[in-house]
């Protein structure tokens, strides 16, 4: 298995993206306004470079959208939070801003990403790298004791980051007890902040991610099991999309990120499954609750977060200029949502942010957002599908290139979904989710089954059970 015999171009072909070795291809027009952009001065802003802001990002990132730093006040906490400003540098209606609508957000593969803007700008200029003065929105986010969110509020500032940060290397400072001083506070907030949303009902799914690497110049899936420190950093991103959520509907206009609550049954059959598979289930807890104290490395409790997908249909964008929607609720983060955090990859959140920050500043929107947010909902749904869609092409890939020649052979599994044709396994080693076919199959126990089909051009896979007797769902993994 070599990179030159095996790669991502047939999805590519297959999703109209460019060749790897083109990831970074625009339009010429494009290409020179970035130049213009990348190069004019952006003044007139507060200075906030003694803040000292960190980022944390994968480690290698150079498109870095956020930045935070953290203090301690009183029993509380606030939370700096500095978001790259591409509002007053991306001209409307100029040729980045016209190709970046219509690509919608960045794509990312496992042989490179496709980017929402040229790299000149969204991993150059724009980018809130270590060491350099940058233009920001800078969210202010008090934090009571409890968790409870307080006043915010974004401005215009001019920020430098002191420190690149990686989440392994976070976690490790966290684990050694050592964590960064601008972050020193993140696992306290974190946890009284998941703790919050939990409270309002979030459906926050804790389920491993498959996820593609190139190992030895091949690629394999990988099973990523979320740190506590992702889940930490990630409660501030989300703190802040729900600020910026709770000033537009009190505005009334915006563009929010949605999802609709599952019904009072879907509820009830989420608890029966549960129980049915060895969950304890208190009396009067709450689906968000049962989820929360899951643990995934239990075969249990894969299954009970793969059936709790259930409760989470419906996603959507909508805008408004007017009367907030009636459903404003996002049901998996806990109340109402918006993108703001992520405009150098989303699109989305440019807007977004240029709300909030009129609406901080006492000035009306622009004319130029009010204008596009019409039709933001159906470009972020579009691109949404082509990030899931190539997201999903590339497991597929690489799980059928991990299983060639080995048809016949014998694996251990979990399984995750089980109906009245089979159902779904996901195995041990190596980490391929894929259906599977036979009687017997029990939501949560551990099986053995057999590769019974592959077909590479296809990217499908199908395993066989013979319907053996399969290990209690309540035993743990090997």
């Amino acid at each position: 298995m070599t990179a030159t015999t095996h790669d991502f171009d047939g999805v590519r072909a297959e999703l109209e993206l460019p060749p790897a070795a083109e990831t970074d291809r625009f339009p010429p027009d494009v290409l020179a306004e970035a130049k213009l952009i990348a190069a004019a001065p952006r003044d007139d802003l507060e200075d906030a470079t003694a803040v000292p802001f960190v980022t944390i990002d994968p480690t290698g990132a150079m498109d870095l959208d956020q930045a935070v730093f953290l203090e301690r006040v009183g029993a509380g906490f606030r939370v700096h939070y500095a978001i790259a400003d591409l509002g007053t540098a991306i001209p409307p209606g100029g040729a980045v801003d016209i190709e970046a609508r219509r690509r919608g957000q960045t794509i990312y593969l496992p042989d490179g990403r496709v980017p929402l803007h040229p790299p000149v700008l969204s991993e150059g200029e724009l980018s809130l790298l270590a060491d350099v003065d940058r233009a920001a929105a800078v969210w202010t986010i008090e934090v009571g004791a409890d968790g409870a969110a307080g006043t915010a509020s974004v401005r215009r500032a001019l920020v430098r980051s002191v420190a690149q940060l990686d989440y392994e290397g976070v976690q490790a400072s966290f684990d050694a007890g050592t964590p960064h001083p601008s972050i020193e506070p993140l696992a306290d907030l974190g946890r009284l902040r998941l703790q919050v949303r939990v409270d309002c009902g979030a459906i926050e799914l804790a389920l491993p991610e498959q996820e593609v690497e190139q190992v030895d110049g091949g690629w394999k899936v990988v099973m990523r099991i979320r740190t506590d420190v992702d889940a930490w950093n990630a409660e501030i991103s989300l703190l802040t999309g729900m600020s910026a959520a709770q000033l537009m509907i009190e505005a009334q206009i915006g563009l929010l990120r949605t999802l609709p609550r599952a019904d009072h049954r879907a509820g009830i059959d989420f608890l029966r499954t549960a129980r049915a598979l060895g969950v304890p289930v208190p009396d009067g807890a709450t689906p968000a609750q049962v989820i929360a104290g899951l643990d995934p490395g239990r075969p249990a409790a894969i299954a009970v977060m793969t059936d709790a997908t259930r409760l989470l249909r419906g996603a959507g964008y909508e805008a408004f200029d007017g009367s907030p929607p009636e459903q404003a609720d996002h049901a998996g983060i806990g109340g109402p949502y918006a993108h703001v955090t992520a405009p150098l990859r989303r699109l989305a959140d440019r807007f977004g942010t240029e709300v909030c920050l009129a609406l901080c500043a006492g000035r009306p929107v622009p004319e130029w957002v009010r204008d596009a947010l019409p039709a933001l909902p159906d470009i972020m749904r579009t691109s949404d599908r082509h990030a899931s869609a190539a997201d999903r092409a590339c497991i597929d890939q690489a799980e059928v290139w991990m299983l060639e020649g080995r048809v016949g052979e014998t694996f251990e599994g979990v399984v995750v979904h089980a109906d009245d044709k089979g159902g779904e396994v996901m195995l041990v080693d190596p980490p391929v989710i894929a259906r599977c076919v036979g009687p017997g199959l029990e939501e949560g126990a551990e099986v053995s089954v057999k590769l019974s089909r592959l077909e590479p051009q296809e990217r499908e896979i199908e395993f066989t059970h013979g319907g053996g007797r399969p290990t209690s769902p309540e035993a743990g993994l090997s």
